[in-house]
């Protein structure tokens, strides 16, 4: 029989006063303030994680590079799937993104892209799937939740703001501009209450050395 503290250990198990347990380990976010709010300590692997922005380019992707640049250093391939803009190399570069280890995927159809969001999840070499997708079906969503269960990759969704419906995503924050700070605000996690809003300093990163190009898209 396990004991009470093996079983108090065990990943599928939370306690009112803290966040969830992980049964992978949390890639960092690269911002203390906002590891501290999530489950595992960081961007948490075979899960599925929406985020939502009042509108694009506010640091919906910004806020991920930290993350990104530590996945394909590590030879870990880090997947876009239907970006609104066209990414810009260099910016992503200066973040420290290892450019071959990143790969565009264009899908005009909404069931293309949650194929391709499928398929690249249940690849062990893949690091993260970040997707553009707005509208989505519940049975879709559960889809998705269910691929990226299968394997060990961070799973993005980044949807509008406007309209935030129910959903089976295990982590959801939404994003929005308070003067030059960021706020992400945790809708839901897994484990205790929900913390207070997170003011982050995307501009001043210290992902991005001093001078380097920091917008990440171009317009398509």
């Amino acid at each position: 029989m396990q004991s009470l503290e093996a079983v108090l250990n065990h990943p599928a198990i939370w306690r009112g006063n803290g966040c969830a347990r992980v049964a992978i380990p949390s890639v960092s976010t690269g911002f203390p303030e906002l590891d501290a709010a999530l489950p595992g300590g960081g961007w948490p692997a075979a899960v599925l994680t929406e985020i939502y922005a009042a509108h694009r380019g506010i640091g919906e992707m910004q806020i991920f590079m930290p993350a990104a640049a530590r996945l394909t250093r590590a030879g870990r391939r880090v997947m876009l799937i239907a970006p609104p803009y066209i990414p810009y190399a260099p910016a992503l570069a200066a973040h420290g993104l290892k450019l071959p280890h990143l790969m565009l995927v264009r899908a005009e159809r909404i069931e293309e892209r949650f194929w391709a969001c499928e398929q690249a999840l249940r690849h062990q070499d893949c690091g993260a799937v970040l997707a553009w997708i707005d509208h989505a079906p519940e049975r879709a969503l559960k889809r998705l939740q269910l691929a990226a269960e299968t394997g060990n990759a961070i799973a993005l969704l980044f949807r509008s703001a406007r309209v935030i419906p129910a959903s089976p995503a295990a982590l959801r924050l939404q994003i929005e501009r308070s003067q030059d700070r960021t706020l992400v605000r945790v809708l839901k996690r897994r484990g205790s209450g929900l913390p207070a809003p997170i003011a982050l300093d995307l501009q001043n990163s210290p992902s991005v050395p001093a001078g380097q190009p920091r917008q990440l898209e171009m317009m398509s």
